[in-house]
């Protein structure tokens, strides 16, 4: 994948909560999963290997910096962190709140949806996280 191509390189990738020079972290537009944000790193790297030891140390903190928020304020059943980058082969983790009551539960998002239900919006989500975010990680 060349960097003209890369959609984390050409674009925000979602509504943009909070970045520093190393990540930015992302929420995605998921009526499925209300609070479903992403960790992007803001050059292209393809593995966290390829990151230095204090690069990906601070990727992993920011990472569980978001879990922690997203726990505290919708109080999910569990959080799923994924990096899976198939697709994408740039740098970036899925922190993803689960609930009982969503599509999916308790299967992965990507599996065939086990039940019907409500789109879940929540008034101000948005500026809430990026508060939480910008008291947390200044």
């Amino acid at each position: 994948m060349s960097l003209q191509s890369c959609v984390l390189c050409n674009s925000v990738g979602g509504e943009l909560l909070w970045q520093d020079d190393l990540c930015r972290v992302v929420l995605v537009d998921d009526p499925n999963y209300v609070g479903f944000c992403r960790v992007i790193l803001n050059r292209h790297v393809k593995e966290m290997t390829d990151l230095s030891d204090a690069d990906r140390s601070k990727v992993m903190q920011l990472t569980f910096v978001v879990e922690s928020v997203l726990r505290e304020i919708l109080q999910p059943t569990k959080i799923n962190l994924a990096s899976l980058g198939n697709k994408t082969p740039h740098i970036h983790w899925h922190v993803i709140p689960r609930f009982e009551t969503d599509v999916h539960f308790p299967e992965a998002i990507w599996s065939a949806e086990v039940r019907q239900t409500k789109k879940v919006h929540i008034e101000g989500l948005v500026d809430i996280l990026k508060a939480k975010l910008q008291k947390v990680l200044g």
